[in-house]
């Protein structure tokens, strides 16, 4: 795929000025941005930072990062580039000799680009092929997924990621078809799942095939497992009084989130009954958001996609 201007690649910078609130951005400070997309986040990050200020941008989208980086290419003094999943965030600061840092934000949400390009497969709405990858560089497809799964491994990851309550008829409808004719473009799946849903519940929010197309998505990039794995990492990275910002777009996602910054402000594992803690875990430091903070009415008009988006964020003692 050819290289993306930043006109191209379309980006709303969800909850901008709540985020940059959140990470309470010091000029001279470090900041690691997990999921960089266009690059709008940085953008306002890095107008804040001064000389000693920086900012490592990790995609593992090639397309996000040519677009982000001309976006950004004025601040090149301050912004380090770096085409990996986060999971591996750690490991791209050591060898970057970076110690610990005063903040790290992760945008989980799917780019307008992304959505919005049917060689991408994202969409159930644009025929393309069925591919969902974020990250090129990995062999797997959704099309592997739909095609070479087992009606019931089809059923686990509908349930699972998509919470489907028609998963059972819409991985037997999947099997169905597959056996005259694999499955290989985006509206084929779309068409096939809505064929799998009874007619009296195709109507009401959204596309029938939307839930289908996230679970897959999910099981594909492994994104939920990816954000349990590394939450802690990015708390343990902190530097005292650093904020670690997430912003989810559906409620698996802001669960984990949830259920990990509670753990962290308080990981005592004693009975309630006991009347002080004897397990020793102690605090990481404590949820500034006490519930999750959502888009104005204005970004709400402005930008549809943000519906769903909830940021939360926690310090570290």
């Amino acid at each position: 795929m050819a290289s993306v201007s930043k006109t191209e690649f379309g980006h709303y910078p969800v909850m901008l000025h709540e985020t940059i609130e959140g990470l309470n951005v010091k000029e001279n400070g470090i900041y690691v941005d997990g999921t960089l997309g266009g690059g709008g986040h940085a953008e306002a990050v890095l107008t804040k930072l001064k000389d000693g200020g920086r900012y490592i941008g990790i995609d593992q989208d090639k397309d996000a990062l040519n677009a982000a980086g001309k976006r950004l290419e004025r601040f090149s003094d301050k912004l380090t580039l770096v085409r990996s999943n986060y999971e591996n965030m750690k490991a791209i600061l050591r060898e970057l000799d970076i110690q610990a840092v005063d903040g790290v934000l992760c945008d989980l949400g799917v780019s307008s680009y992304q959505l919005d390009t049917a060689e991408r497969g994202f969409s159930y709405k644009n025929e393309g092929p069925l591919d969902m990858r974020m990250d090129d560089r990995i062999e797997r497809t959704a099309a592997d997924i739909v095609n070479g799964y087992s009606e019931e491994e089809l059923i686990r990851v509908l349930r699972e990621y998509g919470e489907e309550k028609f998963a059972a008829r819409i991985a037997k409808r999947i099997v169905s078809v597959r056996e005259l004719t694999p499955i290989t473009t985006s509206t084929q799946l779309a068409e096939t799942v809505k064929d799998a849903i009874p007619a009296k519940f195709r109507e009401g929010k959204g596309h029938p095939a939307k839930q289908t197309f996230q679970a897959i998505r999910i099981e594909l990039n492994r994104e939920l497992i990816v954000l349990e794995n590394t939450l802690s990492d990015m708390v343990d990275i902190l530097k005292p009084g650093g904020r670690l910002c997430i912003i989810t777009f559906h409620s698996l996602e802001d669960r984990i989130v949830k259920n990990a910054f509670k753990k962290f402000e308080n990981p005592c594992t004693c009975p309630p009954s006991f009347p002080v803690c004897v397990c020793g875990a102690k605090s990481k430091g404590k949820v500034i958001t006490r519930k999750p903070i959502v888009p104005g009415e204005k970004e709400l008009s402005e930008n549809n996609r943000s519906a769903s988006a909830k940021l939360r964020v926690f310090e570290k003692a």
